[in-house]
């Protein structure tokens, strides 16, 4: 029995280097092989080759570092070079259903030959260099990675970013004259752990030293590119090696972009064996002895193997059947050229697949040097904040339009693909990119205007007070006692609640002011307006009634007066109740009609009803107005339908314009309108009324008798 090394050739052609194999001379006997070289799902076939043990990785979670790398650098309109087997489309599948998760897109996918020819490398580069992608993917076998290097070392892709594995060797005979092709490249390689003690064998080997190494002699003349047989070969325009050459007068990477994958795999493939054959010697005796003996002996060392394998291997897929998964960790190296062929591999991070741990030092990177900072490869740029991601039709979903949040929407992160609504309290920025608290707002005691109003009404209210006081004071006097000083008293009265309830519509609102508000003002105006019609209606009356025993004096009591104020009072009080049970007047908070801000008013509910409401007080004034109109001119010293006609015309007037306005207005300043309204037309009947009667009682007091009045009217 010896050891070998083997380089094998499967039914379809390809190589597969790297594998260490026993020479059995019993043909019944499978005989142990253990692949050192990269992963090759061929040789996992355990009916063909039950006897092949691979220790190298199938790179089952490399799609995933890829997509870890994408995500940190935010690369998602990548372009794809994959050998066009089996391999290069099993990586594919995976790595477009990953990116497919996370919202990656493939630019373009191209299939790499093994035997590219002049036109398919020319299109092939001409698809990659028109790409819209900035960073190209390539993976798959070495056979194919190495005529790709030719074909990019001839036409080269400028402006963009190769990301690739170790597999590919493209350090050697690059033509630095013309252009560092791959400088700034980003390698994955499977992260190892150093053999103690390697590096200084490495550099310590000669083959002048070891001339029966057959193999260090080869790989000492690609390294150095020089021949030590002086015979005539295709290597006769390389110089003979010099004696005094050592690995130490090279730079090391050009060892391990060779070495770097296989030779973990060769230590661990001996210390395999070795492990199998140590546990078989320190078996029982009994059984030891069995084994010297017994013609099965590789099936017992096939048991060993598998053993050790598992147990310290997870890449084997006879162990574990392809369910467990395979806990890879890849180092992240970039490759860095220099003048006078001084080239080396950076090591700038790492990535744990499976525990989603990713490192890099960006600060460590050499770019290409079309890139001054890092690439960037997005088939669109992103959407900030205040916009949201359209989708284009027919198109990946990398690829899409930037729109502008509607109102009343924002976003506040870059690639949004909805707009998020404000909460009640808060509203969006003119930007939409975030939320601002909302000023909470009402017509304030505190604010000019609502102070104002609020002592307006104040004041009026009191100088009603002070009318009706003398009014009270002077009631034998003739002017009092001609004017029905009972429906003064009660126009008076009525005058200054209307002032006061003017009160209930300024403040914050609540539950409580928004009932009695609207319903309050509505009751005592209807009183107020009913008493000048009561009044209107006396005068008229007091003109007809000048025959004694007319009919019509029993009209002119105060009983008839007051009967009337109260029926027309009593249909407004219908008329709110029904308001008030059906559907009354709530607070809300209003958000939309002033940006920024939340207006808290009174919700008049039915509008409907309280059109009426306001209608009703409209009929009442149109017919003290024309019954006071038409007894304008009657012929007398106390007749007060002038007066009437004209608080009743300025009535009219403040309410008709308040109509229009109050529609068209918002927030405060529909509350403002109406309390101006209500302050505005009691004011107007105040002065129209009273205001000739308290000047002839205070000043004009000679006038203020019997003889002089009666005298006036003859004239």
């Amino acid at each position: 029995m010896k050891i070998s090394h083997l380089l094998d050739k499967s039914d379809d052609g390809r190589s597969h280097t790297g594998a260490l194999f026993f020479v059995v001379r019993d043909k019944n006997v499978g005989a142990p092989q253990i692949s050192y070289g990269p992963f090759d799902p061929l040789l996992n076939d355990k009916v063909q080759y039950p006897y092949v043990y691979q220790l190298g990785s199938k790179e089952s979670t490399l799609h995933l570092a890829f997509i870890q790398l994408m995500l940190h650098f935010e690369w998602t309109w990548v372009g794809l070079l994959l050998s066009a087997n089996t391999k290069g489309e099993t990586f594919f599948i995976d790595l477009k259903e990953e990116m497919a998760k996370n919202g990656l897109c493939v630019a373009i996918k191209e299939r790499v030959p093994q035997n590219i020819g002049i036109k398919d490398s020319f299109y092939l580069l001409s698809r990659v260099i028109a790409s819209s992608s900035n960073v190209i993917f390539i993976y798959g076998d070495s056979d194919s990675l190495q005529e790709l290097s030719i074909v990019l070392n001839t036409y080269i892709p400028y402006g963009k970013l190769l990301v690739t594995t170790s597999s590919w060797d493209f350090s050697i005979d690059i033509n630095f004259e013309r252009f560092p092709i791959f400088h700034g490249t980003i390698l994955f390689s499977h992260a190892q752990k150093e053999i103690p003690g390697f590096t200084d064998f490495v550099r310590n080997m000669n083959p002048v030293m070891n001339p029966e190494d057959i193999f260090l002699k080869a790989f000492w003349e690609s390294v150095f590119n020089c021949r030590f047989s002086d015979k005539k070969d295709g290597q006769m325009f390389y110089p003979l090696c010099p004696g005094d050459f050592s690995f130490r007068d090279i730079s090391f990477m050009k060892i391990d972009m060779v070495l770097m994958e296989l030779i973990p795999n060769v230590y661990n493939a001996v210390y395999l064996v070795a492990h199998a054959l140590h546990q078989m010697i320190h078996s029982e005796a009994k059984e030891a002895s069995d084994l010297a003996r017994n013609s099965n002996f590789f099936w017992k060392l096939h048991h060993f193997l598998k053993y050790i394998n598992c147990a310290t291997n997870d890449s084997d897929e006879s162990c574990w059947n392809g369910t467990k998964p395979v806990a890879e960790a890849y180092d992240i190296l970039n490759y860095k050229s220099f003048p006078d062929q001084v080239e080396t591999l950076v090591k700038v991070g790492e990535v744990y697949p499976l525990a989603q741990r990713f490192t890099i030092k960006e600060e460590d990177i050499d770019w290409p040097e079309d890139f001054p900072q890092t690439p960037t490869s997005m088939c669109s740029v992103k959407c900030g904040p205040g916009f949201k991601k359209t989708s284009l039709k027919n198109q990946p979903i990398c690829c899409f339009d930037c729109t502008p949040c509607p109102e009343e929407k924002i976003s506040n992160q870059t690639d949004t693909e909805e707009c998020l609504q404000c909460p009640e309290d808060q509203y969006p920025t003119k930007e939409r990119d975030r939320c601002l608290p909302r000023t909470v707002t009402f017509l304030a005691y505190k604010e000019p205007l609502g102070m104002t109003l609020a002592c307006v009404a104040v004041c009026f209210s009191l100088l009603t007070v002070l009318v009706l006081g003398i009014f009270v004071k002077h009631r034998d006097t003739p002017i009092v006692k001609a004017n029905n000083h009972s429906l003064s008293y009660t126009l008076l009265v009525s005058l200054s609640l209307c002032f006061l309830c003017s009160l209930l519509f300024i403040g914050h609102p609540t539950t409580a002011t928004c009932l009695l508000r609207q319903t309050t003002f509505a009751v005592v105006f209807t009183v107020a307006v009913s008493s000048i019609l009561a009044k209107t209606i006396t005068v008229v009356l007091a003109f007809r009634t000048t025959k004694p025993g007319s009919r019509l004096r029993r009209w002119l009591g105060s009983t008839a007066s007051y009967s009337l104020i109260f029926a027309c009072s009593l249909i407004q009080m219908c008329l709110c109740g029904i308001w008030l049970g059906t559907s009354p007047p709530f607070l809300e908070m209003d958000v939309h009609s002033e940006p920024g801000s939340i207006i808290i008013q009174c919700n008049e509910g039915s509008l409907l009803i309280f059109y009426c409401v306001l209608g009703y007080m409209a009929l009442l004034a149109l017919a003290s107005f024309t019954v006071a109109f038409l007894a304008r001119n009657l012929p007398d010293t106390f007749n007060e339908a002038k007066f009437l006609t004209f608080s009743m015309l300025v009535f009219c007037s403040v309410w008709i314009s308040f109509l229009p306005s109050y529609q068209s207005s918002k927030g405060r300043a529909t509350v403002a309108l109406e309390v101006f309204a209500i302050l505005t037309s009691s004011a107007g009947i105040l002065t129209c009324i009273f205001a000739p009667k308290c000047f002839v009682i205070l000043l004009r007091a000679e006038q203020n008798t019997l003889q002089i009045l009666k005298r006036k009217a003859t004239f």
